[in-house]
């Protein structure tokens, strides 16, 4: 097994279609990959799937060791960027030491943890008895491990190749969940002499609304309700609002229709180039690329009722969004967080969507009920769903110990043991099969969730040896 086997193995996973909810393409690709192995493979009903590959000779006494990833990926593109996630292969090239998708994510986060499986079970290393445990969507509310049955996999160790800095080894991760408000509005007719403009905020890095909240990216849906808050003096109407896509993104582009008197369109247009100045400058150090955007073009939509339009802007602003708390007990770990996702009307109904994440629960529930509140406040309908436990660390963890002194004899330095903001499926895990023992690593990705998607292949050199020397250790 060597990084250059895993990497081929990767490639080959980016010409499948994964999306979370849509991972059958995959499915079928592992239960393809056993069968011509004659490898025991297992699925579940909601397509979870296990590969189990036997002890070598002499290494049947070694406990079984559960390697685990996801099938699927987030699928986020640039706007203007003519691609089909269902249809298409990814697009990816290799520029100085990076393995990068420019305007798709790459889905690394988390192919290369299925591709790390896979080589594991095709090669000849003399190790003890290995399931590998691929889930389904993970992105999207852990349906495949919160469906896992007792008795799917009979391991009691676990290692998650789900983690995205080389070097640090994961012991913990927060809970979370997500909540939707809905408002229903009324329309109102185009004022006489009104011109319909697009109102765009665009270039924002976006990212993993766990792993990178803490990096104060621009949120393109907050400064796009930001800059309609301070036109609210002046007289338009909206007609859309737009922004987002996953809750688990930060929110990178974001646009809405207004309309306009026609003799102020000048003045919107510069409102829009001094608020386009004012972001770059806040934004200067973290998205390089953000920008706003007046353009007159037309729409045939109706306005919103001018009241109705008026509250959907003011609550927007006033939802909650980035770091609520840093941990007192782990320096530099996010605590509790929330992200303001996604923005979308269907019809009449804007649909709102959030999502927070704590490593204490009471505190994930104090968030999400102090988003709700703000929802309450502009009289929009709240829903909370899709709640997931955190995994709490395990100090004495023997995987943790073994894992430790194989980073520490490979490489001579010794790794940073962590807990993490973002979600992993671990803490289910633990709720599920109280006597696991686990701990999370994988090789750097940056931009994870976000079109520009990067792995680093030193450091997939180091996990394929790190990980390799770990199993055939693990006794």
């Amino acid at each position: 097994m060597t990084a250059e086997t895993v990497l081929d193995l990767f490639k080959d996973i980016t010409r499948i279609p994964r999306e979370s909810g849509h991972e059958g393409p995959m499915t079928a690709f592992l239960q393809q990959f056993a069968a011509k192995r004659s490898l025991e493979c297992r699925t579940d009903k909601t397509g979870n799937v296990v590969i189990v590959k036997e002890a070598a000779p002499g290494k049947e006494n070694v406990p079984i060791l559960v390697l685990q990833a996801h099938q699927d990926m987030v699928c986020e593109k640039d706007a203007d960027f003519p691609f089909d996630f269902l249809t298409q292969p990814i697009p990816f090239s290799v520029e100085d030491g990076w393995m990068v998708s420019k305007h798709t994510t790459l889905g690394a986060d988390d192919g290369i943890g299925v591709a790390a499986c896979l080589a594991l079970l095709d090669s000849d290393l003399p190790t003890g008895k290995l399931e590998c445990l691929f889930t389904i969507s993970e992105e999207t509310g852990m349906d495949g491990a919160f469906a896992l049955e007792p008795g799917f996999f009979e391991g009691k160790t676990l290692i998650n190749l789900d983690s995205e800095d080389e070097g640090q080894l994961f012991v913990g991760c927060a809970g979370g969940m997500e909540t939707t408000a809905t408002f229903e509005f009324k329309r109102e007719a185009l004022r006489k002499g009104y011109k319909t403009l697009k109102v765009r905020v665009t270039g924002g890095k976006g990212g993993h609304s766990g792993d990178d909240i803490n990096k104060e990216r621009a949120n393109a849906l907050r400064l796009l309700v930001r800059f309609l808050y301070t036109e609210l003096q002046y007289d338009f109407q909206l007609l859309t609002l737009d922004g987002g896509n996953k809750s688990n993104a930060i929110c990178r582009e974001a646009e809405a229709f207004i309309a306009v008197p026609a003799d102020d369109i000048a003045e919107w247009v510069a409102d829009a180039e001094a608020f386009d100045a004012l972001i770059k400058a806040e934004y200067k150090a973290s998205d390089a690329l953000i920008g706003c955007s007046v353009t007159e073009e037309v729409s045939l939509i109706r306005p919103i009722e001018e009241g109705d339009a008026a509250n959907i802007i003011m609550t927007l602003l006033g939802v909650p969004h980035g770091v609520e708390k840093m941990s007192m007990d782990i320096p530099g770990l996010v605590e509790t967080s929330t992200n303001l996702a996604a923005a979308h009307i269907e019809g009449d109904v804007l649909k709102v969507v959030t999502s927070q994440r704590s490593s204490v629960v009471s505190e994930l529930h104090a968030m999400a009920e102090r988003v709700e509140a703000a929802f309450f406040l502009g009289s929009f309908d709240v829903e909370h769903h899709g709640e997931y436990p955190g995994w709490k660390p395990n100090l004495e963890s023997r995987i943790l110990k073994v894992s430790v002194e194989s980073y520490k004899r490979l490489f001579k330095t010794d790794p940073e043991v962590k807990a993490i903001h973002a979600g992993l499926e671990c803490g289910l895990f633990l709720e599920k099969f109280p006597d696991l023992d686990m701990i999370s690593f994988g090789p750097t990705l940056r931009n994870v969730h976000a079109p520009g998607e990067k792995l680093e292949l030193a450091s997939l050199d180091k996990f394929v040896a790190h990980l390799t020397d770990v199993v055939l250790n693990f006794a």
